[in-house]
């Protein structure tokens, strides 16, 4: 009996179908899903970074949802909710996750419950880049020194033993095509340099046993071939992409390599941030321009005996646990937030910490990330939070 093939449908006549139920094909290619926005920003923040007490991520929610429109905050509150309904959004992208510990009932016994009942009951999605943003050099704090003028900005903590170094031995015949799937799957960056590697041309052996499948040799038969060793660093979150990349170019069934845990501190992440005004400031002045670019009412602030200021380190948030760092880095002054009274004698006269608040350093990761998501994706609309979470009022 013959069988027949369906026949295939033409492209004008789905989308003569679109038409009729009033889509558009364009429309349907593009629409988003919420995994889509998580996976682009933690390329940018990798999850990874985030402190042990953190919880960053997807907190309520199912990824798969197509997003309607997404509302960036610093804070995710009942009335940041209300906004995301009143602008139908289905997506709220804040930077302090709403939950940081479990949760064991939901009775709306207090803002907590209350916020993620109501975005469970309207079907939006509750996403948190915290800590892992913090750790990132492009973000919370990048955007401190950016906003003060800092050059040659840094971490003031690098962060070490998360880069990866991996060796390979390739075929010569498979080489170019091992190394670029390696270089394209994100291995090979060193600050700001990409496709670094180094190569060693020698010989290897093996003898392909009973139940191998050899791509070259015999079974039995000890075989010599020209072989490449290939060296090249990465970050551990790139591990996972790397190494299937590894296998989808690499011709062996068995492939030769290894990794190690290198202790090198990377570049572009780690705790707070530092670096220099280009001409040197008195404490007044220093005062005077954070006031101004952070619309602050009031700042707490010590005395040193440096007379000018021109290196600066910054933490976001609460940033007590880096003092010691900033000391050792020869900081004029440490602009954090969160400093209790007898922190403030732990500068000892050896620089200025200045505490600006948490809200006002971290305000503006609301333009950080709302920019991040609008220059990837023009889909759907991306909105900035019109409600003032901070809970600290000034008389």
């Amino acid at each position: 009996m013959r069988r027949t093939l369906p026949k295939r449908k033409e492209k004008g006549q789905s989308v003569a179908r679109n038409k009729r139920i009033g889509v558009t094909w364009l429309q349907v290619r593009l629409k988003m899903r919420i995994e889509e926005v998580i996976s682009y920003l933690e390329q940018w923040a990798p999850p990874i970074l985030q402190e042990s007490y953190d919880n960053s991520g997807l907190l309520v929610g199912n990824k798969q949802t197509e997003i309607t429109n997404v509302l960036v905050s610093l804070d995710c509150t009942e009335d940041v909710v209300e906004e995301a309904i009143a602008k139908n959004c289905n997506l709220i992208v804040s930077h302090h996750p709403i939950v940081f510990k479990g949760l064991k009932r939901f009775t709306g016994a207090d803002y907590v419950q209350r916020t993620i009942i109501k975005a469970i009951q309207n079907n939006i999605a509750l996403y948190a880049i915290h800590t892992n943003l913090d750790n990132t050099l492009e973000g919370v704090n990048g955007e401190i020194a950016r906003r003060l003028g800092l050059k040659n900005v840094k971490p003031l903590v690098p962060l070490n033993g998360h880069l990866l170094h991996l060796t390979v031995f390739i075929p010569a015949t498979h080489f170019e095509k091992v190394r670029s799937a390696l270089f394209d799957a994100g291995a090979g960056n060193v600050g700001n340099y990409s496709e670094c590697g180094f190569s060693l041309v020698g010989n290897g052996s093996f003898k392909p046993e009973e139940g191998s499948q050899p791509v070259e040799g015999n079974h039995g038969e000890r075989s010599e071939l020209e072989e490449i060793r290939f060296e090249v660093i990465l970050p551990s979150w790139k591990k996972g992409e790397v190494q299937r990349a590894l296998f989808a170019a690499h011709p062996y069934e068995e492939i030769a390599h290894n990794w190690q845990v290198l202790q090198n501190e990377l570049q572009q992440y780690g705790s707070g941030a530092i670096g220099e005004l280009e001409t040197p400031i008195n404490l007044i002045d220093c005062l005077s321009l954070l006031k101004k670019e952070f619309n602050n009412q009031s700042i707490k602030y010590t005395q040193s005996n440096k007379q000018l200021i021109q290196k600066i380190a910054v933490c976001g948030g609460s940033g007590q646990f880096l003092f010691s760092a900033a000391k050792a880095q020869g900081a004029d002054a440490f602009v954090t937030s969160d400093i209790k009274y007898h922190e403030f004698f732990d500068a000892e006269n050896r620089l200025s910490f200045i505490d600006i608040g948490h809200f006002e350093s971290e305000q503006f990761t609301i333009e950080l990330i709302h920019a991040k998501i609008s220059e990837k994706f023009r889909t759907f609309a991306v909105h900035k939070t019109g409600v003032i979470t901070n809970p600290v009022l000034y008389y």
